[in-house]
């Protein structure tokens, strides 16, 4: 069997680190390398991960840090220490790794020499727990078949990856899509499979942390936007325009003419509905549930707002010239309700 080696990143994750090292260790092949790099936690991750056997790598954290940079790190030190590895299993310390995929994910990379990554359905554990954690689970569900872009979870080939030098570390959201854009640029193809391939705890319960993953998002479409906006696949163009429109623009307008119109400019605000009733019937012609359509309608209509203040963050960051930070959404981790 082809050799298959794990990068596992994590801060604070406590018991959900433990459910993704114990998945890891039940999948793959027995001898297989796992690595954890942790990224400053507090709590008692690393004692326990060495405590069940698993490599871990600590990060320098003087050096600002990022998802890619932790991802990079374990790379690195699996084609060190392990050179006759073929395929890295990427995955989040908040997710657990499920019965099967692996073998799936290596036969379908087996198929073809020219795929570099192999994702498939990442789940949510607790959808039911909050609408935040319902959307999350809506937003993993992306059509199978050739894919432009992966998360933070799949089998990838090692030497594709080495080919592009890995993620790019300076890069705090949107991370994985970049990398993409770079291997299809040198001939690599991305593909998601209809497997079962992670269940990953969003652990998102309060209206705040919602509203600033959101912001992360914003700026993940004007970074991707700025860095590959005027290639050839035009990337985050239509998501930047949108973001813009009806975040800001839109509503300024709105505003800022009520007066001299005696409130007709707010009639604008009606494009919210149709907006919204857009997303609605999009989302039922993806098969789902009517009450999951309207939730999913309602907050990304609402998400414009959240997006269009990441836009500007990372617009006002670069105009500063300041090193970009984590905007980071997610709490320690609190007792979860049983599945």
């Amino acid at each position: 069997m082809h050799q298959i080696g794990v990068v596992t990143i994590g801060r604070n994750e406590g018991e959900r680190l433990i459910r993704c090292l114990t998945s890891l260790q039940a999948s793959v092949p027995t001898g297989s390398p796992i690595v954890y790099v942790d990224s400053g936690s507090t709590d008692s991750s690393v004692a326990r991960a060495r405590a069940m056997g698993i490599n871990v790598v600590e990060l320098d954290m003087t050096v600002p840090f990022t998802m890619a940079r932790g991802r990079n790190t374990g790379f690195q030190y699996l084609v060190e220490n392990f050179p006759d590895l073929t395929y890295v299993q990427f995955v989040d310390g908040d997710c657990e790794l499920l019965p099967g995929w692996i073998d799936q994910a290596v036969t379908a990379l087996g198929r073809a020499d020219d795929l570099a990554i192999v994702c498939g359905r990442r789940r949510e554990r607790f959808p039911e727990a909050s609408p935040y954690n319902r959307l999350a689970d809506m937003e993993w569900n992306t059509p199978v078949g050739e894919a432009k872009a992966c998360g933070g979870d799949m089998l990838a080939r090692v030497e594709a990856i080495k080919a592009v030098g890995g993620f790019n570390p300076k890069m705090i959201c949107g991370e994985e899509p970049e990398m993409c854009i770079r291997l299809r640029q040198k001939g690599w193809r991305i593909q998601r499979i209809d497997a079962d391939m992670t269940l990953h705890d969003a652990a998102m319960t309060r209206f705040g942390q919602w509203w600033k993953r959101s912001i992360r998002g914003g700026w993940a479409v004007a970074e991707g936007k700025a860095i590959y906006g005027d290639s050839a696949e035009a990337y985050m163009v239509k998501e930047n325009k949108s973001g813009w429109l009806w975040g800001a623009i839109i509503p300024a307008v709105a505003v800022a003419l009520a007066w001299p119109t005696r409130g007709l400019s707010l009639l604008l605000l009606l494009g919210y509905l149709a907006l919204g009733w857009r997303i609605y019937k999009y989302r039922r012609g993806q098969g789902d549930l009517p009450g999951h359509a309207r939730v999913y309608a309602f907050f990304c209509t609402l998400s414009k707002f959240p997006q269009a203040l990441g836009q500007g963050r990372y617009w006002l960051n670069r105009w500063r010239n300041k090193p970009a930070t984590l905007i980071e959404y997610k709490s320690a981790p609190l007792a979860s309700p049983e599945p």
